[in-house]
C-alpha cells in the first residue's frame, strides 16, 4: 500500500519505530529507516512534534520537512494522521508531498514586488524632490526652474517606460499558452525593423547591418510580438555595443536544427561591444536583472526587455540563445519553427 503512494510515505507506530517506508521515502531520508526511531531520522523539530501530538492525541497535523539533495533544497508538506488496522493498534501514517515550487513561485512575487517597488521608488524620489525645490529655493531662478524640469521629465519618462514593460510583460505572459498560427514573413517582417531602428543607430553613431536574403521566408506567429522581439534586440545592441561599431541583424533558415528538431528560421542581433561577462548570460532573461545596474539605468533600461523577449519566443515554440566573449561583443540568436515553402502552415 505505501508502495502505491505517489510521494514518500512512512508508518510509526505506537513504541515510535518506523515499521514501514516506501521506496521514495527510503531515498528521501536513508535507505535503512525501517525497525529505527522517527525522531533519529527525521531530526526536524516542527516535524517530531506533529508525530508526537498525532500518537498521544489521534490529531491530524501538517508540518514542513525541508531536505537537500546536494544540489538544491527541497520543501516538502508533510500530512500526519493516525491509522488504524483490525486489531492492531493505531498508527500514525506520514506522507511527503514537495511543495518546493510553491515556495520558489511565492518568492518570485516577493521579489517582483520588491523590485518594482525599488524601480519605482527612485524616481518618484526624485520628483518629488525637485518639486519641493522648485516651490522653495529656486521658485525665482528660472535657470534652475530648467535644469530641474529637464531632470523631472528624464524621471518621469522612466516611469512611463517601467509602467509599459509591466504591461508589455503581463501580456506577453498572458498569451504565452497560445500558440500563433498566422503567417508571417519574417524577411519582410525584420526589413520593416531595421528601416524603425536605423534613425536610433545613426544617432548613436552606429552602423546597422542587415543580411536577410531575397527569399521570403515564412514562420507562424505574431508580427507585432515578433517585431517587439528583434526591436528590443537592436536596441540593446546599439546601446551597450558602443559608438562608431556595428550592429548585425541576420536572417537564415535551415532544414533541421536540433533544438527544434526540424526546419528552423534563425534571427542573429550581433554587436561588437565590450561583452558580458559569462557570470551574468543564465541570468539575463530575469526580471529586473542587469549585468550592468548603473550603465543600464543610466541608458534608460528597465531591466524587463529580455524577460519580454524571452516569453514571446516561448509563445512561438522557439529558442533563445545569448552568447558573449568579453572584449569581442555579444550574439543573441532566436531561433523560430520554420513553414518551408508549400507545407501547410497547420502541420
Amino acid at each position: 500500500m505505501l508502495e502505491a503512494l505517489p510521494m514518500p510515505g512512512l508508518v510509526v507506530n505506537q513504541s515510535e519505530v518506523i515499521v514501514g517506508a516506501n521506496l521514495a521515502a527510503r531515498n528521501l531520508i536513508g535507505q535503512r529507516i525501517e525497525g529505527r526511531p522517527y525522531v533519529t531520522m527525521l531530526r526536524q523539530p516542527s516535524l517530531l512534534d506533529a508525530v508526537e501530538a498525532c500518537l498521544r492525541e489521534s490529531k491530524t497535523r501538517t508540518a514542513p520537512y525541508l531536505s537537500n539533495d546536494g544540489a538544491q533544497h527541497t520543501t516538502f508538506s508533510v500530512h500526519v494522521a493516525q491509522v488504524v488496522a483490525d486489531g492492531d493498534a493505531p498508527m500514525v501514517l506520514l506522507t511527503f508531498e514537495d511543495v518546493t515550487h510553491v515556495q520558489q513561485a511565492g518568492q518570485m512575487r516577493r521579489d517582483f514586488v520588491a523590485n518594482v517597488s525599488h524601480e519605482l521608488r527612485t524616481p518618484l524620489t526624485a520628483l518629488m524632490g525637485f518639486i519641493e525645490t522648485l516651490r522653495g529655493p529656486a521658485r525665482n531662478d528660472p535657470a534652475a526652474q530648467a535644469r530641474f524640469l529637464g531632470i523631472m521629465q528624464d524621471q518621469a519618462e522612466r516611469m512611463n517606460r517601467l509602467v509599459g514593460d509591466l504591461l508589455s510583460l503581463s501580456r506577453v505572459e498572458g498569451d504565452e499558452r497560445v500558440r500563433p498560427t498566422t503567417q508571417v514573413n519574417l524577411r519582410e517582417c525584420l526589413a520593416s525593423v531595421v528601416a524603425l531602428m536605423t534613425p536610433l543607430a545613426n544617432e548613436a553613431g552606429v552602423t546597422l547591418v542587415s543580411d536577410l536574403g531575397d527569399e521570403p521566408v515564412v514562420v507562424a506567429g505574431d508580427r507585432d510580438q515578433l517585431v517587439q522581439v528583434v526591436s528590443n534586440l537592436i536596441e540593446n545592441a546599439i546601446k551597450y555595443g558602443g559608438n562608431d561599431r556595428r550592429v548585425t541583424l541576420r536572417l537564415a533558415v535551415d532544414d533541421y536544427l536540433r533544438p527544434l528538431r526540424g526546419p528552423g528560421a534563425t534571427i542573429a542581433v550581433a554587436d561588437e561591444g565590450p561583452g558580458i561577462d559569462p557570470v551574468h548570460l543564465p541570468r539575463l532573461t530575469e526580471r529586473f536583472y542587469r549585468a550592468d545596474n548603473h550603465r543600464s539605468r543610466e541608458l534608460g533600461g528597465t531591466g524587463l526587455g529580455l524577460a519580454i523577449v524571452k516569453h514571446i519566443v516561448n509563445r512561438h515554440r522557439g529558442r533563445l540563445r545569448i552568447d558573449s566573449v568579453l572584449g569581442q561583443g555579444t550574439t543573441v540568436q532566436v531561433v523560430l519553427p520554420w513553414v518551408p515553402s508549400g507545407e501547410n502552415l497547420a502541420t
